[in-house]
């Protein structure tokens, strides 16, 4: 418990009489990647809205650190260490990376003046910090010159800049290459080595197979399945689950069937 960052319990989300999350209980660890899985309605994105503080729970508890926090918001969420990544990465492709970094929350000296020098030479810590490597970029190279994967790197030290403990990534892969997937997994696990979290949405399970310490499944708005990354003999097994879920087929043997969590 001393290590778990966030949890939710028996958290519902209604919008009228429709319930797209109902009953989720899960958690997120210090220092490891969740993969979220699940197909299209399965409550992904309501739930990180939920997370977000986009949208308060209808019913349940959301806990920080071990403790209920009350009237969950946005900025609740943020000061809980919480950062969402969308799909969108909300990046102004125009600005520089150090602009990108500080944009909203920029660097002031008693006077009002820009601490320009200072947000520079912050930008350039942030982006070694995720693995940034090459000499090619700095922190005045332009966000639009830049590809996918690095672009996702931007956003993920943007949020690290804003202290986020847990780092929400909303389909982080989407339309990238191999190369720029790695790419993308390499800034992942810098951030997991600096002893932050990463919650990892994804439709390709491949690639959530590929980088997750522990999977999530969802299934019309509930958990259906928890399990950590060495009880998964490949990501077959995963789609095989999700597949059998989706389309049970009586007599057939599922994946994982000793795990499922009984839903009421």
């Amino acid at each position: 418990m001393t290590n778990r960052l966030i949890e939710l319990r028996h958290v519902r989300k209604s919008f009228g009489s429709v319930f797209a999350v109902s009953g989720v209980s899960l958690h997120v660890d210090k220092g490891e990647v969740v993969g979220l899985l699940g197909d299209n309605g399965a409550g992904k994105s309501t739930l990180i809205k939920i997370l977000a503080g986009v949208h308060a729970p209808t019913d349940g508890e959301i806990l920080v650190r071990g403790a209920v926090v009350q009237n969950w918001s946005a900025a609740r969420s943020r000061a809980a260490g919480i950062e969402t990544v969308f799909q969108d990465r909300a990046l102004c492709v125009q600005q520089s990376i150090v602009r990108n970094i500080f944009m909203g929350r920029e660097l002031a000296g008693a006077f009002g003046f820009l601490r320009v020098a200072k947000q520079t030479q912050e930008a350039e810590r942030l982006m070694r910090e995720i693995g940034f490597t090459s000499k090619v970029f700095s922190p005045h190279s332009i966000v639009g010159q830049l590809s996918g994967g690095e672009r996702q790197g931007v956003a993920i030290a943007r949020a690290i800049y804003n202290k986020a403990d847990l780092i929400i990534l909303d389909e982080p892969t989407t339309a990238l290459s191999l190369t720029e997937t790695e790419k993308v997994f390499r800034f992942v696990r810098a951030v997991r080595e600096g002893g932050r979290s990463i919650l990892f949405i994804g439709h390709n399970i491949h690639h959530v197979y590929d980088i997750a310490d522990r999977f999530i499944v969802l299934d019309r708005g509930r958990v259906v399945l928890e399990v950590a990354r060495d009880e998964v003999a490949s990501a077959e097994e995963l789609i095989s689950f999700m597949e059998g879920i989706a389309h049970p087929v009586a007599g057939k043997a599922m994946p994982f069937a000793d795990k499922m969590r009984v839903l009421a």
